[in-house]
C-alpha cells in the first residue's frame, strides 16, 4: 500500500457487492476483464466472498450469504444485489478514525476488527460512517 495522499490515511480497495447469486456478476465482470479468484466461506462474517480483480478497474468483492444469518440477511431480503460498501486500507486503525472524527464526521463502529480469510488473516472492521455509508477498512 503506497502512503494515502489523504487526511484520514486511507486507500481505497474494492467495493462490496452483496448478491443472493454470483453467476450472472462473474459473466458480466468476466466481459469487463476481471479475474475472478477462488470462492472462500468466511465464518467469522457467515459469508462467501470472492475477490475480482482487473489491472483497468476497482476490485470486486463478491459477497453471498452462508448457511446461517449473517450480515447480508437483511440487505438481501430486499434487494437481489447492492453494492454495499467501500473498503479502504490504512496503516493506523485508529489514526484513520480519529482523523474523520476531528473533521466533524460521525463514525459508528459496526464490527470490531478480526481476521478475514480472504486477506490472508488481515483484520478488517466495518463502521457507518454518517452521510456516506457502510466502510470496510483494512489493516496491514
Amino acid at each position: 500500500m503506497e502512503a494515502p495522499a489523504n487526511k484520514f490515511g486511507l486507500t481505497f480497495h474494492h467495493m462490496g457487492l452483496a448478491l443472493r447469486k454470483e453467476d450472472e456478476a462473474l459473466k458480466f465482470l468476466g466481459g469487463l476483464g476481471y479475474d475472478e479468484n477462488e470462492q472462500v466461506y468466511d465464518p467469522e462474517q457467515k459469508v462467501y466472498l470472492r475477490l475480482c480483480t482487473s489491472k483497468m478497474s476497482p476490485a470486486v468483492e463478491l459477497v453471498t450469504a452462508g448457511e446461517e444469518d449473517g450480515p447480508l440477511t437483511p440487505i438481501l431480503k430486499r434487494y437481489n444485489e447492492l453494492v454495499y460498501h467501500t473498503c479502504y486500507e490504512t496503516n493506523d486503525l485508529q489514526g484513520s478514525l480519529q482523523a474523520m472524527q476531528l473533521d466533524g464526521l460521525r463514525v459508528v463502529p459496526v464490527s470490531p476488527p478480526k481476521p478475514a480469510i480472504l486477506f490472508g488473516g488481515r483484520n478488517v472492521s466495518f463502521y457507518t460512517v454518517m452521510g456516506f455509508g457502510l466502510i470496510e477498512i483494512l489493516e496491514p
